[in-house]
């Protein structure tokens, strides 16, 4: 038997045509930005360099030399245990609203200060935030009902020019409510973005945590349900994704016109027709299933809005002009 060396492709084509994560990390020149990174450089196998990604350290070191190459961050961390987001998966997302968007802006994206975003669990890592402001300059208003995550989100803002002043992070001191008391009475918001706990029970979390593990084809550890990251709120709620994003999707009713496109991810496919009956049954006047996808992984962007055609027309005039 030969041992032939797997060839990585170095486009990642499944990715938007305008993340610039599309091709394989250049590790040396995020590593001189960030020479934290330094420290978890490996080389594999096959004689190519690498991180350890079973090492959550290493993972972040990755994840704060990416944002400073790329988005100009100059300072970004987080608290222990807390989730390490992928930056590739989460700048998709906002590629695919600017898309959203565009579609009402003759098929240009808007840009500026005047495009409000409102990112529902901001975490404690604000990389939505961060992608959004950095490639279109839109506003951001923030909100998640952990304190130390908001307090991580706003010690990040603080510390870098390019996004400071440019995010509201509110706290949502009510755990089953998603727009109250965050959106204002007369505001508008462009687009609503949701990453929302995907599992039912921390077990759940647990077992699909270990299956990224095994994925990584890498040994158990005694902390292993720590090794990606991320704590209960972040994880899990009653119901998983499909009763979080139908809570979401009763409240959005009363928001239906200060807001213009609600989005969520959906994780599970198997979430996405009982969520579009939803939809019907609350009379949105449009939704979209956007398909995305990161490596092996699937997922999709589950959109709805109540604005009719001319009042989609309309919004341009009244927000972005």
């Amino acid at each position: 038997m030969h041992n032939k060396k797997k060839l990585k492709p170095q486009i990642k084509s499944k990715l938007h045509i305008r993340n610039k994560h599309r091709e394989r990390y250049d590790l040396v020149a995020l590593a001189k930005t960030h020479p934290v990174l330094n420290d978890y450089l490996i080389t594999t196998e096959f004689g190519e360099l690498s991180i350890d990604f079973f090492n959550p350290q290493a993972v972040k070191a990755l994840n704060a030399a990416l944002l400073m190459h790329h988005y100009d961050i100059k300072y970004w961390d987080i608290p222990p245990y807390y989730l390490i987001p992928p930056i590739p998966g989460r700048a998709d997302y906002i590629h695919y609203v600017a898309d959203l968007l565009a579609e009402s802006n003759d098929g240009e994206i808007p840009k500026g200060e005047k495009v409000i975003i409102f990112d529902i669990g901001v975490g404690s890592s604000c990389v939505y935030p961060i992608v959004g402001i950095s490639e279109y300059g839109w506003s951001f208003i923030c909100s998640d009902i952990d304190s130390t995550a908001i307090e991580s989100t706003k010690k990040i803002v603080e510390k870098n020019e390019t996004i400071k002043n440019k995010i509201t992070i509110k706290l949502q001191e009510d755990k089953y409510k998603v727009f109250s008391d965050i959106i204002e009475k007369d505001s508008y918001v462009d687009a609503i973005i949701c990453n929302p706990p995907f599992h039912s029970s921390p077990q759940e979390a647990k077992d699909a945590n270990l299956r990224k593990l095994t994925n990584l084809k890498k040994k158990r550890a005694n902390n292993e349900e720590r090794n990606f990251g991320g704590i209960s709120a972040e994880l899990w709620c009653i119901g998983g994704e499909a009763k979080f994003v139908k809570n979401m999707i009763h409240e959005s009713v009363k928001y239906g016109y200060s807001c213009f496109w609600f989005t969520s991810l959906i994780s599970k496919e198997e979430n996405v027709f009982a969520l579009k009956k939803e939809l019907e049954r609350v009379k949105a006047k449009e939704v979209r299933v956007i398909p995305m996808g990161q490596g092996n992984k699937t997922s999709r962007i589950l959109a709805w809005t109540f604005q009719t055609e001319q009042e989609k027309k309309d919004w341009k005039t009244n927000n972005w002009v």
